[in-house]
């Protein structure tokens, strides 16, 4: 968790705002790092939190978790962390055992035209039902993680799909239960390059996504190039809809990511958007 991230975003873990999408994205840049950082603001919080990790194993976000002072497996054995692995349920799917019948969740590997009810239906019933033991630890609100979104792109599933996934778990997690929802995405490509009129690529999915927020955080490279003291920029913008209409307020920062977290320092550049 980087407490410089929690200042900008006017957040810590005991004052969550709640009821936010969060989009997450990177062109030219890794935004992993947030990532980490929400997922370990959120357990240190008490959230009850539902992550789908598309790219990387439980290992993985376990092993960084620990180096922010959160232990993973303790959160999934207290009922307070759903993990639900993607890599090992799309293997479960693409190379069945005889003794199994498939994971269900990820029922568009087999047809991508189905879309993603399965996986919705997984969160929906799995959010709706508490998702684990009624311990103290596991009373906050809930929290949907995913991780990458943008990589289900390459297996078939279309944008307007992922959309309809994207708004449907807002509705439940934001709406209905007053919790957060948190989404990363990647781009590929340069910000001023046209989609080239693929309207299934990842710059459609982005400005859908982009649509439908209350806060982005997009990372990417810095415009002069490599630096060894600076890694890169984040652009905050902040969505709110008033009575005439929808107001934005964009802040750009630098930073640095350190082995236990990372650096933000001062915007380059800030301006308010009506």
């Amino acid at each position: 968790m980087f407490t410089e991230l929690n200042s900008i975003l006017n957040t810590k873990p005991d004052s969550v705002t709640q009821g936010e999408f969060i989009l997450l994205s990177d062109r030219r840049s890794d935004a992993s790092f947030l990532i980490h950082h929400f997922l370990s603001l959120y357990l240190k919080a008490g959230c009850r939190v539902w992550f789908v990790a598309l790219v990387q194993s439980f290992n993985h976000y376990s092993g960084i978790s620990q180096r922010l002072g959160v232990s993973l497996s303790q959160a999934k054995e207290k009922g307070q962390l759903v993990f639900l692995e993607g890599l090992k349920e799309s293997l479960s799917v693409l190379i069945p055992q005889e003794t199994e019948a498939g994971s269900e969740v990820m029922d568009f590997l087999r047809d991508p035209a189905a879309g993603l009810k399965s996986l919705y239906q997984f969160v929906g019933s799995s959010l709706t039902s508490g998702g684990g033991d009624d311990d103290e630890e596991g009373r906050g609100s809930p929290v949907l993680l995913v991780d990458d979104l943008s990589v289900l792109l390459s297996l078939g599933v279309s944008v307007g799909d992922m959309l309809d996934f994207s708004h449907y778990c807002r509705a439940t997690v934001c709406s209905q239960l007053q919790g957060n929802v948190l989404m990363l995405v990647r781009c590929d490509g340069e910000e001023e390059e046209e989609d080239d009129g693929d309207d299934e690529g990842s710059e459609r999915l982005l400005k859908g996504l982009t649509h439908q927020c209350s806060l982005s955080l997009h990372v990417q490279g810095l415009p002069t190039g490599y630096c060894r003291d600076i890694h890169g920029q984040v652009e905050v913008c902040w969505r709110r809809r008033r009575g005439d209409g929808q107001h934005s307020q964009k802040k750009v920062f630098q930073y640095k990511v350190h082995d236990k977290g990372a650096s933000f320092f001062a915007p380059g550049t800030s301006s308010a958007v009506l």
